[in-house]
């Protein structure tokens, strides 16, 4: 674990687990959460030889809380940083949920030379975040965030009635730890927003994996739609998932995310 600090003096926490030999994987958390989303998956994927970095995204987790910076593109650029100061060659990028925007920003920006595989998980290419779910999640977010994130927690585990009480109270503790104005302004930046370009940047192997039953991201117009406009896009719609699959199908996403970093 440790921190890199940023051109405008944000430091920026990451952790590093697993052989320093082993190929490396890049995660990239969701909204309005930090990079113990990926605990489940990084032990895993360690445990199997892989070398898994994970950041708090600016604002979120133990990261610092900055009042500029925050928008896609300062988000591909601050983990381009991150790239650089661990100093790592080929790689692969995961993201989740608006960690999907990020990392789809950061190969438009930064490239894909270094790049070998992507995963977007739940992802909210090509159109953002819808409006209407964006309007409300800004909305609570003014209003009373702390409950906003309680029943958040409710349509990120929609229908998975065996999901824990700590699993859910584990969301609600990650997003409080985001500054209210950066987790405000992280949400805006992903609301509504054109992301084709960025998904066209995608010139890899890329996994797709999504629910069917996501209210946060529809399948149609999120998982779906972006496959359908990348070449070499493999599509995995789980049935009766919703948007938090990463943590309610953990054993099933952990076995495609291994079978695709190692095929």
């Amino acid at each position: 674990m440790g921190y890199v600090i940023a051109e405008d003096g944000a430091q920026l926490y990451y952790r590093d687990w697993g052989p320093c030999g082993g190929p490396v994987v890049v995660l990239s958390h969701g909204w309005p959460r930090h990079s113990d989303q990926w605990e489940v998956p990084a032990l895993f994927l360690a445990r199997h030889g892989f070398r898994v970095i994970a950041y708090d995204r600016r604002g979120h987790g133990r990261s610092a809380q900055t009042w500029d910076g925050n928008d896609l593109d300062g988000y591909a650029d601050d983990l381009a940083l991150v790239v650089q100061h661990l100093e790592l060659g080929a790689f692969s990028l995961v993201g989740s949920s608006t960690g999907t925007a990020e990392v789809c920003r950061y190969l438009r920006r930064h490239g894909t030379d270094r790049v070998q595989r992507l995963v977007l998980a739940s992802t909210v290419t090509p159109g953002g975040v819808p409006a209407a779910v964006a309007a409300a999640l800004l909305e609570g977010s003014l209003r009373d965030r702390a409950q906003l994130y309680a029943d958040l927690a409710a349509d990120v585990y929609y229908g998975r009635d065996g999901v824990s009480a700590g699993v859910r109270l584990a969301f609600q503790w990650q997003a409080l730890q985001a500054g209210a104005h950066n987790a405000y302004a992280a949400l805006a930046a992903c609301t509504a927003v054109d992301l084709h370009a960025d998904v066209a940047a995608c010139r890899v192997p890329t996994l797709i994996v999504h629910g069917d039953a996501d209210r946060i991201a529809p399948a149609d117009t999120a998982g779906r739609a972006t496959a359908a406009l990348l070449d070499r896009a493999s599509l995995l719609l789980y049935p009766g998932a919703a948007h938090g699959l990463t943590e309610t199908h953990a054993e099933r996403f952990n076995a495609d995310l291994l079978a695709f970093l190692q095929s």
